[in-house]
């Protein structure tokens, strides 16, 4: 029998089941915790999403209200998410990336494609190889917003969001999924007022006592490998008399007659067509790293491939097919 005046001792509480108390919460608050994750501050998050840090931060202390437990540890540098927040967001990414993906489906379903499409190229690339197609492309598909995001660093993809990366150089592995664009071919390029005051070097193995314009990259910078029609390949040391990280500024100078330098055919082709640059050694192959190389287009792997992507990769495929060469 109950004692008089004792209290029942309350029922222990049931740890709430996981997915039933994320389907509870509200989806914003999710994302919002995935992109804090991501790029460890609030500031940068309100950045994103236009609205103020202190949102942003009310967002994050309702949801780790409605978990019971701390997700963050701030610090006047960083975020730092907890191992409670490691263990919510491996559960939790995948939902809002679905929930994302099925939106998107939706609005796939519609007649014209719509929305905004995020890429990542190189500055050269985004200038050379891209700036040609965008305005063809975007006739097909008016609605489509393109963002362009020109940068010679590589950029993660789910940080900054983007839906499509180009990158250049051989086969890639780097846990993303995505298709070979284009093969290229790098060439030993000098202007005639170069060869008109220096001569034209007779073989690769000349540019060893000639300054050259170059990549500040290894292998750039030291030595470049040539492969002739029988498959010799031959390897020349070179000295560097200009260094430059951008390939539009390496075109520029060889145009300007400073010197030969070594670029991809997508870059140099309008110039060779102009007679402005001259293939030093057109019965070679010619590269700093490897022969077969290439241009990739790049986007995070998931289950869901957006049809505006799928139609970007459809369109550039056969737009640089056509122009090979």
């Amino acid at each position: 029998a109950q004692c008089p005046g004792r209290r029942r001792p309350a029922p222990a509480r049931r740890a709430p089941d996981s997915r039933a108390s994320i389907a509870r919460m509200d989806t914003a608050l999710l994302r919002t915790f995935v992109d804090v994750v991501h790029l460890g501050s609030f500031a940068e998050v309100a950045r994103r999403h236009n609205v103020d840090p202190s949102q942003v931060s009310r967002a994050v202390a309702t949801l780790e209200e409605q978990v019971g437990a701390r997700l963050f540890q701030r610090s006047t540098r960083r975020l730092e998410p907890t191992e409670a927040a490691l263990r919510f967001l491996e559960r939790v990414e995948p939902m809002v990336q679905e929930l994302d993906a099925a939106i998107a489906e939706a609005g796939d379903s519609t007649s014209e494609l719509r929305g905004t499409l995020r890429i990542t190229a190189s500055a050269a690339f985004g200038v050379r190889g891209l700036g040609p197609m965008l305005a063809p492309f975007r006739e097909q598909h008016p609605k489509i917003v393109l963002d362009l995001v020109l940068s010679d660093q590589v950029l993660d993809l789910l940080v900054e969001r983007i839906d499509i990366a180009v990158r250049l150089g051989p086969k890639l592995d780097t846990g993303l999924l995505g298709t070979r664009l284009m093969a290229t071919r790098y060439r030993v390029l000098a202007s005639p007022a170069w060869i008109a005051k220096h001569g034209r070097p007779a073989q690769p193995a000349a540019l060893s006592g000639i300054g050259v314009l170059a990549f500040p990259l290894a292998g750039f910078r030291e030595r470049w490998r040539f492969r002739d029609a029988s498959g010799t390949v031959e390897e020349v040391r070179v000295q560097p008399n200009l260094l430059a990280s951008n390939g539009l500024s390496l075109l520029q100078a060889a145009v300007d007659g400073l010197g030969p330098t070594l670029l991809t055919d997508w870059l140099s082709r309008d110039e060779r067509a102009a007679g402005t640059l001259v293939d030093l050694f057109p019965d070679h192959h010619a590269t700093a790293t490897d022969f077969d190389t290439g241009v990739w287009l790049l986007y995070a792997s998931r289950q869901y491939l957006p049809l505006k992507v799928r139609a970007f990769i459809d369109f550039a495929k056969a737009w640089f097919a056509a122009r090979q060469g």
